[in-house]
């Protein structure tokens, strides 16, 4: 699949919450991933290369179990995220054992990916036209300094198990991303209401239909120096804390303010879901089945033949 956009898949998380290494969780029928879900619909939806970033002490169980699963039509290339990795001249905190968070993952990929690229969280099942709206944006888009986000309804990306922290999208009827504001402790409470609490405690409401951003952006290779000088200047202003972390909706933020990219937000119909809290996998299972039992996808994920989009 010559000229097909590269699937980053940032899949070095600690899992703090969740307690256990759920890049790997089986969720399928089959012992599927719910990376591998995202996977069979990104490669249905044009999508060429994968990339995985993992840490190096999960690397070799994660290439062991993606290379004997994978189609061999599947290109796979993995980067390993550590403290250490930093741009020339800069060192690590004392003390600091905290990874330096997804903006960070990104700005190692670029040894990697020349060409343009989504990228996405290893525990979220996003769907495949999720997927087709990123890859159809890569495709068409001529402006090397325009980059997509796809949004979901926040009401489609909740947990019935615990808050959530959601990035809100504000944006015109031009679909430009103004601001990408993150709310933390967001919580469905009853069937149709769902809260946000503040940092003085106090719960507001919001609606339901608000866009919100689950990391999967489109971007392109003209991305990478903008990782660059935001990491760094991360690094010089923070760079000494412990637990400060380099996420990726801050370069997005930081692009927006200078002025340096525009961000076209793409809403997605697809619920999301995905496994935040142990409680969560249960769900994510059931929904999997359904989807399986629904013929969206088979039984046995990889023994049947991809359709590729045309």
């Amino acid at each position: 699949m010559n000229n097909s956009p590269t699937l980053l898949i940032l899949a070095a998380g600690m899992a703090s919450r969740y307690g256990s290494l759920k890049q790997l969780d089986a969720f399928g029928p089959n012992g599927e991933t719910i990376i591998d879900y995202s996977i069979y619909d990104a490669v249905r939806a044009g999508f060429g290369k994968v990339v995985f970033v993992v840490r190096k002490s999960i690397e070799d169980e994660f290439k062991s179990v993606m290379e004997n699963r994978l189609p061999e039509q599947i290109a796979a290339e993995y980067i390993t995220q550590e403290l250490d990795m930093l741009p020339a001249g800069y060192g690590i905190a004392p003390g600091r054992t905290k990874p330096w968070g997804t903006g960070h993952a990104v700005w190692l990929a670029s040894a990697k990916i020349q060409e343009p690229f989504a990228v996405i969280n290893a525990d979220d099942f996003y769907g495949y036209k999720s997927f087709r709206l990123a890859a159809d944006f890569l495709k068409s888009s001529s402006d090397d300094r325009e980059y997509g986000l796809i949004g979901f309804r926040l009401a489609n990306t909740l947990s019935e198990h615990g808050s959530v922290s959601r990035g809100i999208c504000a944006f015109g009827p031009d679909q430009a991303l103004s601001s990408l504001t993150e709310l933390t402790k967001i919580v469905r409470r009853d069937e149709d209401r769902i809260l946000v609490q503040d940092e003085n405690a106090q719960y507001g409401e919001l609606q339901g239909d608000e866009i919100v951003s689950m990391n999967l952006m489109a971007f392109k290779p003209t991305v990478f120096p903008y990782f660059d000088s935001y990491l760094k200047e991360f690094l010089d202003k923070k760079g000494q804390d412990q637990k400060t972390e380099f996420y990726l909706p801050s370069v997005v933020n930081e692009m927006l303010t200078t002025g340096a990219a525009r961000v076209k937000v793409i809403p997605t119909p697809e619920k999301w879901f995905g496994v935040t809290y142990p409680e969560d996998k249960a769900n994510t299972m059931k929904q999997i089945n359904a989807l399986v039992h629904a013929n969206i996808y088979p039984q046995n994920l990889w023994k049947k033949n991809i359709s590729y989009a045309r």
